[in-house]
């Protein structure tokens, strides 16, 4: 239990393996998961070390599984996922894996390649099949008469009336991208200076890049031309626009034969093709039923290797040394995992785990569950504790969530938040397997219970406020009573009520806020001073509670002068002023009733906030005044001057006794500890020819005294005033529960109003349709808003709260993480960065 409230306590260990065994140890060591090694070779290059060419060869193999796998994931086949976790296996078995994903490689880099040539192949032929196709039509249109204009640009006038057609044009025919077209089509006419003409027709169907996969849309072209000078400059912007040429016969029937064998050869290759698919297909289906056991067996091969990596070799080169920090409480686990590795690999000789003493910080270990988790990392998320200092994680499970219902306090928008997260925690087990990628839904999914009990504590705060969506509930009935006549009641618009006149003087309200000041006008007035009044005591109570806290800290570290010096100030400081002001509030509330005589009624009450200042301030008391007949004090109780003097006088005492006290008691320390070295040499014989020996390093050491006490004096005035300052500047920070609990009431009043209420102000069937559409716009508003929005709002300043107003007290925060060797932590974030890449 004590591992709760302080983390574990940690020794550091020296372990000695066999070279046989120390590969199935440290296998098991990082199923355990509870031990973290240290780099006993910092200054060697990682290319330097003994097993870098293991680590070598299971990054080839992991680099072949991420091939296998992007091949898998092209041809979308489920890769099967049994939850399973192999062992890790042993080094005999790498090679076998080894052989078996060269071999998968090699036959898929084949089928691939095979596969790309096949295509490649049809796609030739298949534009050769739609060059015979469309060149047809464009032959026809320049043998006909009627294209006389086109003749006369290619061959001139004179070469017609000499006999033009026996001049019989050159052309060439290819397939260009269908995008490219219109630059092509300019550049031909420029080159050319017009002396071509140019046909193009549309392939209507994709066709498949082989080199990409991707489907490209392109265009049939022919040329016309005469000579072999144009011949020659078109082929050369043919090549430059990437346009492929094929061979196009002139004769029709040469056209048909060329098309007939194109066809036939098609068909063969998309017998061949689906072949080809259905091999890759099927050895792509093998692969993936063990790709997800093969990608862990390789990570923790790796990661064993790499651990091994950490450990120094003995002179004999047979024994393998390493250093961990380890639980206490685990060392008997760990030792039995251990004992098993050695089982395994089949050593005779036991493996050594020693204690040893260490002068270095030990990590900082908090167990945790799936409940306390959460809490948890909003804690490390400021700054990890200090080894064994106190953790305030078990606090904030209730005072967190607590805090957040003060500022959010409405059961309607307390049991959507709750069901949110009972939703979350039900299905925990199902929505943790779906693995999302998705970091909004991972953090709200990481906090499921930390919702969960937001949302609970929401509801309670909601019914003492008697606040659900805005209005009240009216369980017990209202204990107000109207005394007026109905006449009277008409003609006034606003009606007070007299507390003297109800039966709430004897018989106040069972739980909660009376309904009655849901119809009141004076409502936000009562509710602002009850809330400021609540969130001011809450706030103080919850600094006192950080301060006793470091009071523990101070005992479990035996520091006698920071409990003298530092809490004992402190809390009497943090007592005689702010505890104070709320024994003021409590006196008012208990002293000061419509029941009591009219010196002690509500007209009287003296203001808590004056009474306060006065009392800072060291101001006298403000004389008694007269209302009516009654005079009114402004003292609530006799002796109260008196006894605000020597709380402020004392107060103040603390604030020198937290400056100056400590430094003091640290110097004398020094100074006596000083005494004793020098007489202590002096004993010693430190005396030559009756004169002290002068210290060479004397004038420097009191140079470094110097500055050690300067630092000393420095670092205890920030401290001091810090904490000052800080005790004001919290107490005040502590308002934002009243701001922001008043914020959220008159929000929701406000979408009650302006929206909810319109959908109620129609009857009939057509007020039943208009106010299912108001509730709808009604509904997204409340939850996007009031419950997501101000629900943020009010997680991050309860998270303020907790981190800057109670944590300052006691918590240093100055610790580091334990990270023990854990095959699940290394597979975890191996996971999530293969998410975050993809």
């Amino acid at each position: 239990m004590g591992s709760l409230f302080r983390s574990e306590e940690m020794t550091l260990c020296q372990l000695f393996l066999q070279s046989e065994a120390a590969y199935a140890c440290v296998s098991e060591l990082g199923e355990l998961g509870l031990v973290q090694f240290r780099d006993l070779n910092p200054d060697v290059n990682a290319f330097q070390r003994k097993f870098v060419n293991e680590v070598r060869r299971c990054d080839e193999m992991e680099r072949k599984l991420r091939y296998l796998e992007k091949e898998i994931k092209k041809d979308e086949i489920p890769m099967l996922d049994t939850g399973e976790n192999p062992e890790a296996p042993q080094p005999r078995e790498m090679i076998d894996l080894e052989a078996t994903f060269e071999k998968l490689e090699n036959e898929l880099r084949e089928v691939n390649q095979n596969a790309e040539a096949l295509k490649r192949n049809f796609l030739e032929l298949t534009e050769l099949k739609h060059i015979l196709r469309k060149t047809q039509v464009f032959f026809d249109e320049m043998a006909d008469p009627s294209r006389e204009e086109e003749q006369v640009t290619l061959l001139g006038e004179e070469g017609l009336r000499a006999g033009g057609q026996a001049l019989k044009l050159g052309f060439v025919a290819g397939v260009i991208l269908r995008e490219r077209i219109p630059a092509f089509e300019r550049m031909l006419w420029r080159a050319c200076r017009g002396n071509v003409f140019l046909r193009q027709a549309e392939i209507e169907s994709p066709l498949e890049d082989p080199s990409t996969s991707d489907q490209v849309f392109k265009s049939v072209f022919i040329i016309f031309f005469q000579g072999d000078q144009l011949k020659t400059r078109v082929k050369k912007i043919c090549e430059g626009f990437r346009a492929t040429l094929y061979p196009c016969p002139e004769a029709p029937a040469d056209r048909r034969e060329m098309a007939m064998g194109v066809m036939t050869r098609i068909e063969d290759l998309n017998t061949v093709l689906g072949q080809t698919q259905d091999h890759r297909h099927r050895v792509l289906v093998a692969a993936a039923k063990n790709i997800k056991n093969w990608f862990i067996k390789v990570r923790k091969i790796k990661a064993i290797y790499h651990t091994l990596n950490l450990f120094n070799l003995d002179v004999t080169q047979k024994c393998l040394i390493a250093e961990c920090w380890v639980p206490v409480l685990d060392i008997e686990t760990i030792q039995l995992a251990l004992r098993r590795g050695t089982e395994r690999s089949g050593s005779s000789v036991p493996p050594i785990l020693n204690r040893m003493e260490s002068f270095e910080d030990p990590p900082t270990y908090n167990r945790t569950n799936k409940f306390t988790k959460g809490f948890q990392t909003l804690i490390d998320a400021y700054g990890v504790a200090s080894y064994r200092e106190m953790n305030p994680a078990p606090y904030t499970i209730i005072t967190f969530p607590f805090l957040f219902a003060v500022m959010f306090g409405d059961t309607g928008h307390g049991l959507l938040m709750a069901l949110f997260g009972g939703w979350m925690v039900l299905k925990e087990k199902p929505l943790a397997a779906k693995k999302s990628d998705n970091e909004i839904w991972n953090i709200f999914f990481g906090g499921r219970y930390i919702i969960f009990l937001m949302g609970l504590f929401s509801m309670y705060t909601g019914i003492i406020y008697n606040d659900i969506f805005s209005k009240s509930l009216n369980i017990f009935g209202s204990y107000w009573n109207v005394t007026q006549k109905w006449p009277e009641i008409e003609m006034n618009k606003a009606m007070s009520l007299e507390p003297n006149m109800t039966n709430y003087v004897n018989y106040p309200y069972p739980i909660g806020m009376d309904p009655v000041w849901q119809l009141a006008e004076n409502k936000i007035l009562f509710l602002n001073s009850y809330k400021m009044k609540i969130s001011i005591i809450f706030g103080i109570l919850h600094m006192i509670f950080g301060v006793v806290i470091g009071l523990k800290n101070h005992l479990y570290f035996k520091k006698r002068l920071n409990v003298t010096c530092e809490f004992i100030p402190q809390i009497i400081f943090l007592i005689f002023i702010f505890w104070y002001l709320t024994l003021l509030m409590f006196i008012k509330w208990v002293n000061y009733s419509a029941a009591n005589a009219p010196e002690l009624g509500p007209m009287c009450a003296p203001s808590v906030l004056i009474t306060f200042i006065n009392m800072v301030l060291m101001s006298p008391p403000d004389p008694p005044k007269k209302m009516g007949d009654v005079v009114c004090d402004s003292m609530m109780f006799s002796g109260q001057e008196g006894l605000q003097k020597f709380l402020i006088v004392i107060a103040l005492i603390c604030v020198p006794w937290m400056l100056f006290a400590k430094p003091y008691f640290i110097l004398r320390q020094k100074k006596m500890q000083h005494q004793q070295l020098n007489t202590h040499g002096m004993e010693n014989g430190d005396v030559e020819n009756g004169a002290v020996q002068q210290n060479p390093t004397e004038t420097s050491g009191n140079k470094e005294d110097e500055h050690d006490t300067s630092e000393i004096f420095i670092y205890q005035g920030i401290h001091t005033i810090e904490y000052v300052l800080g005790s004001v500047s919290h107490t005040a920070s502590y308002l934002r529960l009243w701001a922001l609990s008043l914020a959220h009431a008159q929000l929701s009043e406000v979408l009650w109003n302006m929206v909810m209420k319109n959908g109620l102000a129609r009857e009939g069937w057509l007020g039943g349709v208009f106010l299912w559409a108001i509730f709808a716009f009604w509904a997204v508003l409340t939850i996007g808003i009031l419950v997501v929005m101000e629900g943020l709002s009010a997680f991050l300043h309860t998270l303020r709260l907790h981190w800057v107003e109670f944590q300052s007290k006691f918590y240093a925060g100055a610790g580091y993480s334990f990270t023990p060797f854990s095959f699940e932590i290394i597979l975890e974030s191996a996971q999530a960065t293969v998410e975050e890449q993809n």
